[in-house]
């Protein structure tokens, strides 16, 4: 299996428009950009799309034009789901899966597209392209969110996708033994926002976990650039 960060930023992206902060500048001047947060997993020649943001297109480009097999979506925020209009006249429209909640409500955004509709219940784990993954809930008010664990042979890889720190105990005790943790984590220590986690917050989540690796995404453009475990655009990991 091969897991890429298609992009890690937060919902409207670095550079932001109209922003000349110093992270921001540093974006336009070197064109190392963070798109909006969603991953690609790639397992015995199928393709799996994590969230289809605003920016697919350009994400799906950059990565080669894979042709995407199913779109799992964690929950009803545009900068996670809005893209998807992107497969019009592109590729046939691929199946979607998604919480009943957040079916729904995405779903309807898109009457203009056929599409297959796959609910999923949190922490019933479902199968796809050998590829198993377990929606569990976070908390992200008011949305209702899921993150999800991806497993595959011997590999474990948790995404917690948009949350705060408290994660219920149900969700964090799948998160064991785990070889990658994507975290949310919007801004530096000290700022706090109800939705999101900080980067000390996520330090300590993955402190809590032990992954063997982990990184943080759903960055914004007030993160300083230099951070351990900041994820990057395009950065790939392979897993047995």
């Amino acid at each position: 299996m091969r897991l890429t960060l298609l992009g890690t930023g937060d919902a409207v992206g670095t550079p932001l428009v109209g922003c000349d902060c110093p992270r921001c500048s540093h974006a336009k001047e070197t064109g190392l950009s963070r798109l909006r947060t969603s991953l690609l997993i790639e397992n015995g020649g199928k393709h799996i799309l994590i969230d289809s943001s605003p920016d697919l297109r350009s994400q799906l480009l950059r990565s080669g034009s894979p042709r995407i097999d199913a779109v799992v979506w964690t929950h009803g925020h545009f900068d996670h789901f809005i893209g998807f209009g992107e497969f019009y006249r592109v590729q046939k429209i691929p199946p979607v899966y998604a919480a009943p909640q957040v079916l729904d409500y995405c779903a309807g955004y898109f009457r203009f597209l056929s599409f297959e509709r796959n609910t999923i219940e949190p922490y019933t784990a479902f199968e796809l392209f050998g590829v198993t993954i377990t929606p569990f809930i976070v908390t992200h008010p008011p949305a209702f969110t899921c993150g999800m664990l991806f497993e595959t042979g011997k590999s474990r890889i948790g995404f917690t996708s948009d949350t705060n720190r408290n994660i219920p105990k149900e969700s964090l005790d799948l998160l064991h033994d785990l070889d990658l943790l994507l975290v949310d984590a919007l801004v530096p220590e000290g700022f706090t926002i109800e939705k999101h986690m900080n980067y000390a917050d996520a330090c300590s989540l993955a402190q809590q976990l032990a992954p063997k690796e982990f990184r943080c995404v759903h960055i914004s453009h007030f993160m300083p650039g230099d951070l351990p475990h900041l994820g990057t655009d395009g950065e790939t990991f392979e897993f047995a």
